[in-house]
């Protein structure tokens, strides 16, 4: 697949894709009818006739996770495998013979740089007011961009990122991007900032699923998402130089913004109905200024329906949780499973099981979690031993509630990162953590009895075989 088009016709050829030719609005019909199709499992939806729109809407592509793995033309253990072989070989010491053989294996990593593409088919023709762009709640503040990947470029070392933020629409030529405290595009405009410059940006939309996938995820500092892209893709990312900025993007783009934001302008941005399952409030964000659209000539529009626990944020979400859990069990050869639940919006809560074997083994793998990367956000670390299914969720409560004394087990730390869309914390970009220590206690942890034995059976093959004879155990 070398586009989002090819990830259509794949999702169409397996039968998961549904063609909407009933008129829509794009004022909250279009989410309204993808949200209610998420909550049932259902497929990829191509919404052919907006209201008032030419131009059709794709949604829900990241579905479950076998619409995921149709879109990117991968399965989550080719991803994972692929993700995990680069961190290790960036982690180990360069030789000659490991360059040729990175280079042999990674040669997809390089982008392939092109004199024009698709993208830049027509240009300049319309305006975002032409866009069939999507209000998704009914108290969000106006039309968002949810699916743009955004490029930008470090303006002292020329090092690039590309990540997907919100993009309220305020006008024909406006927007904000929603660049958080701690995400690199903020990075790359406080630098700009330094240098008494504006910030060159280009957002481009309706994008192979790879390369907005890759952009999703919170890789490695010296990984670009799109080198990564080429990885999942087996082929190289094709770019094509802008016009009115000086930066590379995806030439098979459908849509592509370039513009620029000035670091010392802000304005208001949101109300927005977020993954948190809550509207997160006004607040300044900087304004992107569009100098020139380009797209192709019958472009199709990408977006997603940002939501709690049903949508695509949550099988993303699941997806980079398996893809990180060998690196976390490299670094704490301890842990046994980790899980971040769905409902703690991947970022507040993880589980962790251990292999328990000395005092204080808890609480340092939870310290530790939290100085993992964007673990860092993570409010509540529950730590139990190995017999514990971490993803039953009657196993995990029995665990808290006969292994701990909340006195004794409990880690309150009063301060630390948390993340912005973390409506409860103290403070913004900052708040308490918590550690559960659900452990097992040995006699060096302040417990100074004999610890119970579970109940529990033995296996017992005759009985098994007798239940399958009455039909009572398939």
């Amino acid at each position: 697949m070398k586009d989002l088009r090819d990830a259509i016709k794949e999702l169409r050829s397996n039968g998961k894709l549904v063609e909407i030719k009933d008129e829509l609005s794009v004022e909250l019909e279009i989410s309204n009818f993808t949200n209610e199709v998420q909550k049932r499992n259902g497929p990829a939806l191509l919404f052919t006739n907006p209201k008032g729109y030419k131009n059709p809407v794709l949604m829900n592509i990241f579905g479950n996770k076998e619409l995921l793995e149709i879109s990117l033309g991968k399965s989550v253990n080719e991803i994972t495998s692929i993700f995990n072989e680069i961190t290790s070989i960036l982690n180990e010491k360069p030789s000659i013979f490991k360059g040729l053989e990175t280079f042999k294996k990674f040669k997809n990593m390089e982008l392939d740089i092109k004199g024009n593409g698709p993208v830049k088919e027509l240009y300049n023709d319309i305006t975002l007011d032409d866009i069939p762009i999507l209000k998704t709640w009914p108290g969000d503040a106006g039309k968002y961009i949810t699916f743009p990947v955004v490029i930008t470029k470090d303006p002292e070392t020329g090092k690039y990122n590309a990540g997907v933020y919100r993009m309220q629409v305020f006008d024909s030529e406006t927007t904000a991007i929603h660049w958080q405290t701690q995400k690199t595009g903020m990075s790359h405009m406080m630098k700009a900032k330094k240098m008494n410059k504006n910030l060159d940006v280009a957002v481009a939309i309706g994008v192979h699923p790879a390369i907005l996938f890759s952009s999703i995820l919170p890789l490695p500092e010296n990984i670009y998402e799109l080198n990564f892209a080429g990885l999942l893709m087996d082929q190289n990312v094709q770019v094509v130089k802008g016009e009115t900025v000086d930066l590379y993007y995806p030439s098979n783009a459908e849509i592509v913004l370039e513009g620029y934001v000035d670091p010392l302008e802000s304005r208001d941005e949101g109300p927005f109905g977020d993954h948190t399952g809550y509207y997160t409030p006004v607040e300044k964000f900087p304004v992107l200024h569009i100098k020139r659209i380009y797209h192709r000539k019958d472009y199709i529009y990408h977006a997603t329906v940002v939501g709690k626990l049903w949508n695509e944020d949550v099988v993303i979400g699941n997806v980079i949780n398996e893809m990180f859990k060998p690196i976390i069990k490299v670094i704490f050869p301890e842990i046994v499973d980790i899980y971040l639940p769905e409902e703690g919006l991947f970022n507040f809560m993880a589980v962790v099981s251990i292999r328990k074997s000395y005092p204080g083994q808890g609480r340092k793998v939870g310290y530790g979690i939290l100085s993992l990367g964007q673990m860092m956000f993570t409010k509540y670390v529950i730590i139990v031993d190995d017999d514990i299914n971490i993803r039953d969720r009657k196993e995990l409560i029995w665990a808290i509630m006969t292994r701990t004394d909340p006195y004794r087990d409990v880690e309150i730390i009063k301060n630390g990162p948390s993340d912005s869309l973390d409506h409860a914390s103290m403070y913004k970009d900052s708040g308490g953590k918590m550690i559960i220590d659900a452990t097992r206690k040995l006699e060096n942890e302040g417990y100074n009895r004999t610890w119970p034995e579970k109940i529990e059976y033995a296996e017992n093959e005759n009985i098994i075989n007798i239940m399958k004879k009455y039909g009572l155990l398939k």
